[in-house]
């Protein structure tokens, strides 16, 4: 009986609200009634209102851990368009599915391995690509004509102090104050020019006095501030395009990947902005200059600026008690890494204060690493070994010969076995029952060993791919092991960045977490820039890792392919008591 599993999508939650991804459902179970097939629910995979312009949908990423596991058969969409709006990624997903034992069948446009049918599949592919580029070129343009004649404010909900019109949200002339919260920004700026006074100062008075937080919360932080008082809003000027999203840069925490989806906001210059519209102002504009130069002042002054001693391990370092990251302090002369979880509650949101009772000294700490990374490189044995434990790389190449040949063997007997079967009842020895209970019996045993047969061939291939990638591993140490001993401060900083993840300091215990790139081109890309998923972390022991396929050789999330990624993660443990100042 053929495994039947459909894939339905739409791009919009209004398009999911417009019921049109029922109908995409209900057009797949009227070809299902036609053939007189059904399906599971479990095998209904579904995206709402996410673009077919990207790979990472949760129902498409389910879809293919069920088809790696080989529990379906045949895969339904009603068009190309549905599974990627994207030629590329078309054929990435068809390839995979193809070599995974899947069929996919579109039933509003099937197809087959006809070249003129290929040839109509590649071209739809490209227009559907080139229908999405064209729409959002012309929203876009369409947004900035209506920034710049006044008719369209840039947000989507509007900042605290205000309120929107409700019959036309988004038109500059229903923008009106909200009196209660614009009487709370007008005692912001007036706190925030008192002499001596910080953004952290505001953050302790307003969570003292219980004042909510435009979100609701309990406690404010240096953030939402920092908004309210940088907002040009609030002087009586509206500006679009403040902002854009670029490639993430810097890395705040080990506790997470560089930006969402790897990237990061950045401020335009202002000569950049579109002013739309003047609104009632809160704050004449001499205050909101006052601010603005205080800010800039600050900001110079800040602790954080200060490059005075050198931190190897900056931004790399977690705590196992609490979860935060570390940061890095002075003092007597002396560097040192704190948990974030040390700070005043009002700083972190937590509930209690961090329980680590040692800080490391910067020097001890960096030393320590250092040399534990030098003795990995000098040592491509230990990772070779890491590499061929991920991947189960036990069998020797001899051996997984003889045991396919022992499998085919076996394929073999069980052909003969059914023919002669088969004789006999043809001449009359065996009744139909008993023929039809021995027949199954046989292909019973058929289907396993021909499911033993796949799992061994992929182990296979597997372990020719570790082969290939410690070759490269090897080749990589001994370019690298060669400069290490006159490696400079900066040198080191980006070595650092390149091998490690991750840092996990739990008392008197360090775990250092590697990614070495197998690949020349893997050596360009920290692995925190690749990396979307960072949880769970701190069950990780030596030799796992977390990931889609919970396997130690990671694989790309950004295609969610079941390919070899050119990164992997090691664990390691050291411990170094004595290393540590209270």
């Amino acid at each position: 009986m053929m495994r039947i599993a459909v894939y339905i999508r739409v791009s919009t939650q209004r398009q999911a609200e417009a019921q049109t991804i029922e109908q995409q459902l209900s057009c797949l179970q009227t070809f299902c009634q036609s053939k007189e097939w059904s399906w599971p629910p479990a095998f209904i995979f579904r995206d709402d209102g996410y673009s077919g312009a990207t790979l990472k949908r949760p129902g498409l990423d389910s879809l293919r851990d069920f088809a790696a596991r080989a529990s379906f058969d045949l895969l339904l969409i009603t068009a190309p368009d549905r599974l990627a709006r994207k030629y590329v990624h078309q054929m990435l997903l068809v390839e995979e599915l193809e070599k995974l034992g899947c069929q996919l069948q579109f039933v509003e446009h099937p197809l087959s391995q006809d070249p003129h049918d290929q040839l109509l599949l590649q071209i739809r592919g490209a227009v559907a690509e080139y229908e999405r580029s064209l729409i959002a070129e012309r929203m876009r343009r369409g947004r900035l004509h209506k920034f710049q004649t006044g008719a369209l404010l840039p947000w989507t909900s509007p900042p605290f102090g205000y309120r929107m019109g409700l019959a036309h949200p988004r038109d500059p002339a229903g923008l009106h104050l909200e009196p209660t919260e614009a009487a709370i920004v007008a005692e912001i700026f007036q706190r925030y020019l008192q002499p001596q006074q910080s953004l952290w100062g505001l953050v302790n008075y307003f969570t003292k006095i219980g004042l909510p937080t435009p979100s609701g919360k309990a406690r404010w932080n240096k953030t939402s501030l920092r908004w309210i008082l940088t907002n040009p809003v609030y002087s009586g000027t509206v500006f679009a395009q403040r902002s854009c999203h670029q490639p993430a840069r810097k890395r705040y925490s080990a506790m997470i990947p560089v930006g969402k989806n790897n990237t990061t906001l950045k401020w335009r210059p202002s000569e950049e902005w579109i002013e739309v519209c003047q609104v009632e102002a809160i704050v004449t504009k001499e205050q909101f200059e006052q601010v603005q130069n205080k800010l800039r002042k600050n900001q110079l002054e800040a602790s954080r600026n200060n490059t005075t001693h050198q931190y190897l391990l900056r931004a790399m370092l977690s705590c196992g008690s609490c979860k935060r990251a570390f940061h890095c302090r002075s003092a007597k002369g002396r560097g040192y890494y704190v948990c974030d979880g040390k700070k005043m509650l009002t700083q972190t949101g937590m509930d209690a204060k961090c329980t680590i009772s040692r800080c490391p000294h910067t020097q001890q700490l960096d030393e320590l690493v250092w040399q534990d990374l030098c003795a990995l490189l000098q040592d491509p044995g230990i990772l070779k070994q890491a590499l061929e434990r991920a991947q189960s790389g036990e069998w020797l190449p001899q051996e997984l010969q003889s045991r396919q040949a022992n499998l085919h063997k076996a394929i073999a007997k069980l052909g003969n076995q059914i023919e002669r079967l088969t004789e006999a009842y043809l001449a009359g020895i065996l009744l139909l029952e008993e023929y039809k209970r021995r027949r199954a019996e046989f292909e019973q045993r058929q289907a396993s060993i021909n499911e033993q047969l796949k799992e061994l061939s992929a182990s296979s291939a597997r372990h020719l791919e570790v082969v290939k990638v410690a070759q490269n591993l090897e080749e990589f140490c001994h370019r690298i092991a060669s400069s290490l001993e006159q490696a400079n401060f900066e040198q080191k900083r980006q070595l650092v960045e390149l091998l490690i993840d991750r840092i996990v300091i739990t008392g008197e215990e360090v775990e250092i977490h590697y990614v070495v790139p197998t690949t020349p081109a893997s050596e360009q890309v920290r692995f925190c820039y690749l990396r979307s998923t960072y949880t769970n972390l701190y069950s990780l022991q030596p030799g796992n890792a977390t990931g889609r396929t919970g396997e130690m050789l990671f694989l790309g999330e950004n295609t969610g392919s079941c390919r070899v990624f050119p990164c992997f993660l090691i664990g390691t443990a050291q411990t170094v008591a004595g290393h540590f100042a209270s």
